[in-house]
């Protein structure tokens, strides 16, 4: 009975909002997913306009074993679909032992994401460091999944393209294993690159037609950024030779030098100029448009907590994806 009400007051106030994001002005998409970290649940509002949540984080220990998977009795109040993420972003080789079938991992690691699946719909694989050589080890690895998980949900993430590369995540290949497709529409400048945004309009228009072509408009999810970048024109945090800090010194006419605890320590002033780019509803309103107009039917955000609020009155679901 409680579960029933909670559901009642969700659909009650996803109509609501619904009503709203159509009198101002909104995209309305068949899928909307957005990313959820485990401990930030109190981001997620039931009324917000979401179909799906992928659900952060599970990952992968140092043996090659499934930890961290979040309890989605944790958003029970959620009524959409919910998906175990599991991600590996930044260990290249710890990802080459967990796909390549000649180490005693990849068969124990799949079993073990079909088991944490179980009380999820969907399963979504994020692994964001695969080397060119496993490349027919990863599909072969999310071909073992999609079986081990029976008929729940199989997603990917994998990164924005605007051509075909040379790498393991062939969009047309991996198509047809997975059910779903996110294509991580962000970081088109990142904090290494020059400024600029992090993903802009004519970029993500180009990453689309892409995606649209080799992955068709069923199971394309086009993810969007909530969050932005800061850009310094100066790094002063780093290493100094000795003759580096003397000439800092002569030019900042620093005559005496303290010192703590027998270590020599001086300071003094620098002014910095600082770039940002970032997001707010109106920028996530436009991208969504162009996304629209292109035919995506679904779109994903990275991620809750991240947002304007004001984004989630320019959005709306489909009558055919509406609360179930």
């Amino acid at each position: 009975m409680k579960a029933r009400l909670h559901r009642a007051l969700a659909l009650a106030a996803f109509l609501a909002v619904r009503a709203t994001a159509a009198a101002e002005g909104s995209v309305e998409f068949g899928e909307i997913w957005a990313y959820l970290m485990k401990g930030e649940e109190a981001f997620l509002d039931a009324s917000y306009p979401i179909s799906d949540i992928g659900y952060f984080g599970a990952s992968i220990d140092a043996f090659g074993n499934l930890v961290g998977v979040p309890d989605p009795a944790n958003i029970s109040f959620f009524p959409g679909r919910k998906h175990l993420v599991v991600a590996e972003v930044t260990n290249a080789a710890l990802t080459h032992f967990c796909l390549n079938p000649a180490y005693p991992v990849r068969d124990r690691l799949v079993a073990q994401i079909a088991e944490a699946a179980a009380p999820f719909d969907g399963v979504q694989i994020d692994f964001e460091k695969v080397h060119s050589a496993d490349r027919d080890n990863f599909v072969e690895f999310l071909t073992l999944v999609r079986a081990a998980i029976g008929n729940r949900t199989l997603t990917v993430a994998l990164p924005a393209r605007v051509r075909k590369v040379d790498d393991p995540y062939d969009y047309a290949r991996i198509g047809p294993i997975v059910d779903r497709i996110i294509v991580m529409a962000y970081d088109e400048h990142w904090s290494g690159s020059v400024p600029g945004s992090i993903a802009s309009i004519d970029w993500c228009r180009d990453v689309a037609r892409f995606a649209m072509r080799e992955i068709g408009a069923k199971k394309l999810v086009m993810g969007l950024p909530f969050y932005g970048r800061a850009w310094a024109d100066r790094n002063l945090s780093k290493a100094y030779k000795h003759s580096s800090l003397e000439r800092i010194k002569a030019e900042k006419n620093i005559a005496e030098v303290e010192r703590r605890a027998d270590i020599p320590y001086f300071q003094y002033q620098e002014t910095v100029t600082v770039q940002v780019y970032y997001e707010d509803a109106k920028s996530v309103y436009e991208r969504a448009r162009v996304y629209r107009a292109g035919k995506v039917s679904s779109i994903s955000f990275w991620r809750l907590g991240q947002e304007d609020p004001e984004v989630w009155k320019r959005l709306r679901l489909s009558q055919r994806d509406a609360r179930k």
